[in-house]
């Protein structure tokens, strides 16, 4: 899904992502006849469809039938797909709350960005998935990035380890979300919860699986489906490993 050019940010031409991003010259459809609609609905129309279907739906055509243009006349506020991609992303982050974090210990600031995000990728399930080694550099990463940077300042980090600790933070994050969105979206496609789907399988699983051969995993196993009612859980997964990530943080932070 992601590995397609259009489906990863920064596939389009740079100078001509940056104009809409920062809306430079003329570059809100000013082109052409009068105009039916913006980049702005355009824009908005393009996240709804993402939201509900998936990237996989997104098309410019599909966009179009949504805003009840032609796919031509959506050509004149964006110039492909790879350019949407990067204005959907750059908009979900720059509508991202932003609470006030300068009062708070530095372990609840770096959890209010997890969460944030978290929030944003339950949201927006797409954006769990979109390679973003070339993020789009518009005002809503700017912000974002600026932002969420402030989690780590004045705790004693230099500047090239708080920016590597932001993205260890959310690597974290974007990893546990795609496995509860996977999660999500295998139990609607199957029709049935975790619970009914090892149901089904344990009768077989009791005849091939050797308990003597794989005692630790099948005690180990045995607590977390106890636990999970299931094989995994992703709320103790974010828990847990966001605990982790804070510990890791702090004992980097005691050295200075």
């Amino acid at each position: 899904m992601a590995d397609k050019r259009g489906d990863r940010s920064s596939a389009g031409d740079p100078a001509r992502t940056l104009e809409l991003l920062w809306r430079i010259g003329g570059t809100a459809g000013s082109r052409g006849p009068k105009q039916r609609s913006s980049v702005d609905a355009v824009v908005a129309a393009a996240i709804e469809l993402a939201d509900t279907e998936g990237i996989g739906a997104l098309t410019m055509r599909a966009v179009a039938t949504a805003l009840g243009l032609t796919p031509m006349a959506t050509y004149t506020y964006v110039p492909g797909k790879a350019e949407l991609i990067d204005l959907m992303l750059d908009t979900v982050y720059r509508e991202m709350p932003r609470p006030d974090l300068a009062d708070l210990p530095w372990r609840q600031r770096v959890s209010a960005i997890a969460a944030a995000n978290r929030d944003l990728l339950a949201r927006h399930p797409w954006v769990a998935y979109l390679p973003t080694t070339r993020p789009p550099l518009g005002p809503g990463t700017a912000a974002k990035y600026d932002y969420e940077l402030r989690a780590f300042d004045g705790i004693g980090l230099a500047d090239l380890e708080m920016d590597a600790a932001l993205t260890y933070l959310l690597g974290f994050v974007t990893s546990v979300a795609r496995i509860a969105i996977d999660t999500a979206r295998a139990a609607a496609d199957s029709a049935l919860s975790d619970e009914q789907w090892w149901a089904r399988a344990a009768p077989l699983l009791e005849q091939v699986f050797d308990a003597e051969r794989y005692p630790l995993g099948v005690r180990v196993g045995a607590v977390a489906g106890k636990t999970h009612d299931s094989a995994y859980s992703a709320e103790h997964a974010y828990e847990f490993g966001l605990a982790r990530t804070l510990d890791g943080l702090a004992a980097l932070i005691e050295k200075r």
